[in-house]
């Protein structure tokens, strides 16, 4: 089972703009863009994102990016000295203009002219009660805020592991409704992997954006620790696994970073030492799944990108761990990607796509349409299109599971950043899939939706009554924008997981 990890993602794609130009594609405005912007990734039209955005938020960014001093933002300002340090080292922001004053102040305002004042919005769902599901609360630490950062149900001891923002691993018994502390670290846990008496645990560092490495990957026996690697730029994913079948585990790290990140191939040398090898070179890399994708006999890996250039990666393995990057899905810079599955959808006997997009704490904050779940259909060839979107705002992690046991995949989404203005509040979606050729589903809600700011989501058999259970777990941070409303109700009710157990075979 893959884990789930949650980090805060906080940034946008600055580098590039769409400007819906139509038939203008010889004005000076769409030279300037293509010159200095396009190349760096997937551009999202104008209309994607609304004026006061661009205007605030993305245009100064940009223009440090291309080395135009304004008053509106300066990338150093509010840092440490050894930030600012890592902030230059990082070549981000141009020392020289790349552009000269008049051809910026031109692009600016042709941006701003065509930018709208709002988005349009999801229409509403008329969403039912799911009566599949029952939903109960845990409290698993007593404690009053609820700060998990890692979560995972293990199916052989049927207890649900907790990683929290104090670097505390927990082990929770559903059974006899009782928290053990397994591991302390000394920051936020992200991601856990355990064989036998062996641990191998992934530290982030820093949780809010930074420049500065601090992340740790840590191997864990007989409650001794051991630093296996360390200077990590923000991982927030580790893939454990033996991909050349020799033997031996490789660790696959996503290094979601800030201005800078990467992909990470850790091996083993023959003292024992892990030797890093980078494979991707740009930040909000995600997580990594590993899969024969040629059917050649040798793991592939799958990978999600956000922060920018967002999409998804194949790399195919050759010879001696050597890759081949093959682009699969790109997307906007301003969808947020945030989490994918890699499963047969259509039963065609081939790896399909699922992902999800709603990340929402950054620079460009504001309810999107475009948020929300998709499904992308291999076409035996590992090219796929978008067969199927679920608007969601805020979406931001899910699983994939026949849990109706009617041999179709259905999908249990959570959204950290929904409309919490909007009744009922759209933070859990259940999409009942009805069969058929085409993608077709029903949505649902479960009582209980609103009673939290929800993260992270896993399944598993709680109970052992041969069905898939939910569990969903908080993360009482307001780093964006809600009412007092629901502050107080999360206050209230204090959750910390929301179990939702299938009704199936009960």
């Amino acid at each position: 089972m893959f884990k789930k990890s949650f980090v805060l993602i906080v940034g946008i794609g600055i580098c590039s703009l769409s400007l819906s130009c139509g038939n203008q594609t010889e004005i000076k405005e769409v030279t300037l863009y293509n010159t200095h912007c396009a190349s760096c990734h997937k551009a999202p039209n104008i209309d994607q994102l609304p004026k006061h955005i661009w205007e605030e938020e993305i245009l100064p960014r940009m223009a440090a990016r291309m080395g135009i001093r304004t008053i509106d933002f300066d990338p150093k300002a509010g840092f440490s000295f050894s930030e600012q340090a890592a902030i230059l080292e990082s070549g981000i922001y141009a020392v020289k203009p790349a552009i000269s004053d008049a051809d910026w102040k031109l692009l600016h305002d042709y941006i701003i002219t065509l930018a709208p004042d709002s988005l349009p919005s999801i229409p509403k769902h008329n969403l039912k009660t799911n009566s599949k599901f029952r939903a109960t609360t845990v409290d698993v630490d007593h404690m009053p805020t609820s700060r998990f950062t890692y979560l995972d149900f293990d199916e052989r001891s049927s207890r649900l592991l907790l990683g929290n923002m104090s670097g505390n691993l927990l082990e929770y018994d559903f059974e006899n409704d009782s928290t053990v502390v397994k591991h302390r670290f000394s920051n936020p846990i992200i991601d856990y992997h355990q064989k036998d008496s062996l641990a191998i645990t992934t530290l982030i560092g820093k949780l809010s954006p930074t420049q500065l490495k601090t992340g740790t990957i840590m191997s864990t026996k007989k409650n001794e620790g051991l630093a296996l690697a360390d200077q990590l730029h923000r991982p927030v994913h580790s893939l454990v696994t033996d991909l050349n079948g020799d033997g031996l585990e490789e660790l696959v790290v996503a290094e979601f970073g800030h201005l800078t990140g990467q992909l990470s191939l850790l091996v083993r040398d023959s003292k024992g030492v892990y030797q890093k090898k980078i494979l991707l070179g740009q930040p909000g890399m995600l997580r990594t799944i590993a899969k024969d994708m040629n059917e050649d006999g040798k793991l592939d890996l799958v990978v999600a990108s956000s922060q920018g250039d967002e999409g998804i990666w194949i790399l195919f393995q050759e010879d001696n761990l050597e890759f081949k990057a093959q682009r699969a899905i790109r997307f906007s810079p301003v969808f947020g990607t945030s989490w994918f599955e890699l499963l047969d959808y259509d039963g065609d006997g081939d790896q399909d796509i699922i992902t999800v997009h709603g990340d929402n704490a950054d620079n460009s904050f504001t309810l999107k349409p475009y948020h929300g779940l998709r499904i992308h259909l291999n076409n035996g060839r590992n090219e796929f299109e978008e067969a199927y979107f679920y608007p969601m705002y805020g979406a931001t992690r899910m699983v994939a599971k026949d849990f109706d046991q009617d041999n179709d995949i259905d999908f249990a989404v959570v959204a950290t950043f929904p409309n919490y203005e909007e009744r009922p509040i759209q933070s859990f979606i259940y999409l009942d899939n009805n069969g058929g050729i085409e993608p077709d589903f029903t949505a649902y809600t479960v009582e209980g939706a609103e009673h939290g700011r929800w993260f992270l989501i896993d399944s598993g058999d709680i109970d052992k009554d041969g069905d898939e259970d939910i569990m969903v777990s908080a993360f009482s941070f307001g780093f964006t924008p809600t009412s007092e409303e629901m502050e107080a109700l999360w206050k209230e009710k204090q959750i910390d997981i929301l179990l939702l157990e299938n009704q199936l075979n009960d």
